[in-house]
C-alpha cells in the first residue's frame, strides 16, 4: 500500500497482523475450563427461573414435554402413567435430589401425622449428630443446620401454635434461606454416613472418582451444588432408615426392543440386618418416590 507520495506503508499491515496475533492468542487462552464455567453460569442462570420446588403437576406434562422427542422416552412415560398420577419438578441446581427428598418426607409426614415415625427419625439425626462429633466435626458447623431440619418436622405435626398448612410447606420450600440449610443438613447427614463406613462405601467412590472417602465427602457431597448419585442415596436412606424408590427415565430398552421402566429401592442398611416387620413393609413399598432424569431428580406421586 503506497501513500500519497509513492511510499510503502506497512505500518497497517504490521497492524493488520498484530490484532489477528492477539486474537488468535486470545481464542487459545479461552480453555475448555472457561468454556464450560460460561456454560454452567448459564444454566444457573435459567435454573433461577425455576422454583426450588414447583406446584404438583399430572404426569401429561411431562408427556407433553417430550411429545416430539424420543419415541423411547414418550413410551416410557405412557408406561409410567400407569402407575403415577402426578410429578413435582425441583430446581435443577445440583440440589435437586436433597430438594426433592426434603419436600416429599415433610410432605408424607403432613399428610399422615405419623408421629412414630417423627420419634423414629429424631432419634436418628441424633445418632447422625453423635457420628459427626465423633468424626471430629466442631458442633458449631452443623448445629444450625440439624436445628432447622427438626424444626421443620415438628411444623407439619398438628396440634401446636407452630403446625403449618402444607400451602405453607410449599413455601417454606421455595424459601432459599429454609430450603438450603435443610439441603445442608442432609449433605452433613451424608457424608458423616460414608465417613463413618469408609470401607463399605469406598469402592463405589473410587468407581465414581477415583478419590479417597474424604477427599470425595469434601468435594462431592459436602458443597452445595454438587450433584447426586447413587453413593449419595445409598448414605442417605441408611442413615435415617428412609427406604427410597428411584425410578428411572431414559433411552434403554432390552436386547428385542421392548420398552419397560426401571427402578431401584434403596432399602435402609439396618433393615437389611434386622429384617424388622416395619423395616420390611417399609422396603417393600418406599413412601419416598422419585423420577431419575440423567442429572436431575424430581417427585412422582403414585396412584
Amino acid at each position: 500500500m503506497q501513500n500519497q507520495d509513492g511510499h510503502v506503508v506497512e505500518s497497517g499491515t504490521e497492524t493488520i497482523t498484530s490484532t489477528k496475533a492477539s486474537e488468535i492468542e486470545d481464542w487459545a487462552n479461552f480453555r475448555d475450563d472457561d468454556i464450560l464455567q460460561q456454560q454452567s453460569a448459564i444454566q444457573a442462570e435459567e435454573a433461577g427461573k425455576i422454583p426450588f420446588v414447583g406446584d404438583k403437576e399430572p404426569l401429561s406434562s411431562l408427556a407433553a414435554e417430550y411429545k416430539s422427542g424420543n419415541p423411547i422416552l414418550v413410551e416410557k412415560i405412557n408406561v409410567l402413567t400407569e402407575q403415577y398420577a402426578a410429578i413435582r419438578r425441583t430446581r435443577g441446581d445440583g440440589n435437586c435430589f436433597f430438594r426433592s427428598f426434603m419436600f416429599a418426607y415433610l410432605e408424607h409426614i403432613l399428610q399422615t401425622q405419623d408421629r412414630a415415625e417423627v420419634d423414629r427419625i429424631t432419634a436418628n439425626v441424633e445418632q447422625c449428630r453423635k457420628t459427626l462429633l465423633s468424626l471430629g466435626y466442631a458442633e458449631f458447623t452443623f448445629e444450625d443446620f440439624f436445628a432447622l431440619f427438626l424444626e421443620q418436622l415438628e411444623s407439619v405435626l398438628s396440634g401446636t401454635e407452630a403446625s403449618i398448612s402444607h400451602d405453607e410447606l410449599v413455601q417454606r420450600s421455595r424459601d432459599q434461606s429454609i430450603s438450603d440449610y435443610v439441603v445442608m443438613f442432609f449433605r452433613f447427614i451424608t457424608s458423616g454416613e460414608i465417613r463413618k463406613r469408609s470401607e463399605f462405601f469406598e469402592p463405589f467412590v473410587q468407581g465414581l472418582t477415583n478419590t479417597s472417602v474424604e477427599q470425595f465427602c469434601k468435594s462431592s457431597v459436602e458443597p452445595m451444588g454438587e450433584e447426586s448419585d447413587h453413593v449419595h442415596i445409598t448414605a442417605l436412606s441408611d442413615a435415617l432408615g428412609v427406604p427410597i424408590r428411584i425410578v428411572y427415565l431414559d433411552r434403554s430398552c432390552d436386547d428385542k426392543g421392548s420398552v419397560s421402566v426401571n427402578h431401584h429401592d434403596f432399602t435402609p442398611a439396618a433393615c437389611q440386618v434386622t429384617n424388622a416387620n416395619s423395616c420390611a413393609t417399609q422396603a417393600a413399598k418406599p413412601f419416598i418416590n422419585l423420577l431419575y432424569r440423567p442429572g436431575h431428580y424430581d417427585i412422582l406421586y403414585p396412584k
